[in-house]
């Protein structure tokens, strides 16, 4: 018989064996380098310890399983190269590390984190500061059964140069504000939950828009030839591009769930340029647009969103140019089917402050409408059809004084319209109930709205 002492110390023995052994993490700190860490264990999962870690290339991932997790913060020195790349590998996981760039590289040319052509990943609780991009933060590009949860991305947007000379439809480039916090293009199955996007870097103020010149016309990569979308003039006042969260590729993206994500400071905080969309529970505060769903977006769910603090469209739904009704096979070109914004609900949303953003002094000329139903861009895209507006609450915050130079002030309402409806052509099939609109300076709608 073993004695008590002597069976504990075994015990004891055998955790201690089982921790150095089988059990134990592996580290990046018995490793000259992370990527070493991740050559040496492909496939494992390897913590990153609290402390600093350079790197001047991205750290790739090419083998199915394993990933990164821990308390460490990476940094990338290179602002050309990305800090953490996946490509044709499934089942990998980045969880709770801290992305960023030193003091003066943070403006760069790549994304942080970059996936391809991939399976079930897993990016949760990671924090991606200071990588002021045009390109996405965040980005995931043909995935699938994939999920970015509880991640904090921060100040992503930068000065930039948007190029629409190669189009035919635009044909020039201007100076603008742009960034994407988080891209799900061509992908399927992904979800998107408890985010906090936001930048305290760049705001779109008249001052800022003064110093960078933002919206004046500038040289592309080809000569300026105006197309039919182009602005009159050499200015366009669209100049803060860009999206918190954007979920595109039409016809290819669907079934994706956008839900309880906090975003402020954005251009556009929710774009939607697929099918089968469940956005919910999102906050959204400041941005010229709140939501916008086009280009063939069907069968989505925009519900129980607040957004605040809108200056254009708090959500801004239409068929867009890459709408297009079901074609036969014709002039070696293969048959296709439609690709049509119908089928929608926006329901049991919360709109307040409209107008009293940072942009609307470059939108107030115009008809900046809370939610706005328009038509096609082009004459050839299909209207709109069957669009259920119902629960929602437009919220005149000026009717109950806001503060003047610290004066309570009554104030009109910065919204023409509480409910913008196109007319040439309009859409078909809108259902209205229960909804509670506050009028705009212009009245609820510009057309009456029925049940």
């Amino acid at each position: 018989m073993i004695p008590s002492v002597m069976r504990c110390v075994v015990a004891v023995g055998l955790v201690v064996w089982a921790v150095r052994g089988f059990g134990a993490n592996i580290s990046v700190a018995d490793f000259p380098s992370v990527q070493a860490a991740l050559d040496a264990h492909p496939g494992r999962m390897i913590e990153v310890p609290s402390g600093t870690y350079e790197i001047s290339e991205p750290l790739h991932f090419e083998t199915n399983g394993g990933g990164l997790f821990g308390y460490g913060t990476i940094v990338q020195t290179n602002p050309n190269a990305r800090i953490i790349q996946i490509r044709n590998a499934s089942g990998v996981r980045i969880v709770n590390l801290t992305l960023t760039r030193p003091e003066g590289r943070m403006d760069c040319a790549a994304e942080a984190l970059f996936a391809e052509e991939c399976g079930g990943l897993e990016v949760r609780g990671v924090r991606v500061i200071d990588n002021r991009s045009q390109r996405p933060t965040i980005s995931f590009e043909r995935c699938h059964e994939s999920r970015i949860q509880d991640c904090a991305v921060k100040n992503y947007k930068a000065l930039a140069i948007d190029d629409r000379t190669e189009s035919d439809l635009y044909g020039y480039a201007f100076h603008v504000i742009d960034g994407v916090g988080i891209n799900v293009s061509a992908s399927n199955g992904i979800q998107i939950l408890n985010n906090q996007v936001v930048d305290q870097n760049l705001f779109p103020t008249p001052e800022t828009k003064e110093r960078y010149r933002l919206g004046t016309f500038t040289e592309g990569k080809k000569p300026l030839k105006k197309g039919r979308l182009a602005p009159a003039g050499e200015y366009a006042n669209n100049w803060h591009q860009g999206s918190a969260i954007v979920v595109s590729s039409p016809e290819i993206t669907s079934h994706v769930l956008i839900a309880g994500n906090y975003i402020e400071n954005a251009a556009q905080g929710i774009d939607i340029h697929a099918d089968h969309v469940t956005c919910a529970h999102n906050v959204i505060k400041y941005a010229f647009i709140g939501i916008k769903f086009m280009h063939g977006a069907r069968n989505v769910i925009i519900s129980e969103n607040n957004l605040s603090h809108n200056d254009l469209w708090g959500i801004v739904t239409l068929p867009g140019t890459l709408a297009h009704p079901a074609e036969a096979a014709q002039e070696g070109k293969p048959a296709r089917g439609p690709n049509l914004t119908s089928g929608n609900v926006i329901a049991n949303n919360i709109f307040s402050d409209f107008g009293f953003g940072y942009e609307y002094y470059n939108w107030e000329k115009g008809t900046p409408v809370v939610i706005c139903l328009d038509s096609g861009q082009l004459p050839e895209n299909p209207v709109m059809t069957d669009v259920l507006i119902q629960g929602n609450i437009i919220y005149d915050a000026g009717k109950d004084q806001i503060l003047v130079e610290g004066v309570p002030t009554t104030v009109p309402p910065r919204y023409k319209y509480a409910v913008y409806v196109a007319t040439n052509p309009p859409p078909q099939g809108l259902h209205f109930a229960n909804n509670l609109f506050h009028p705009g300076s212009l009245g609820i709608s510009n057309v009456e709205l029925t049940p």
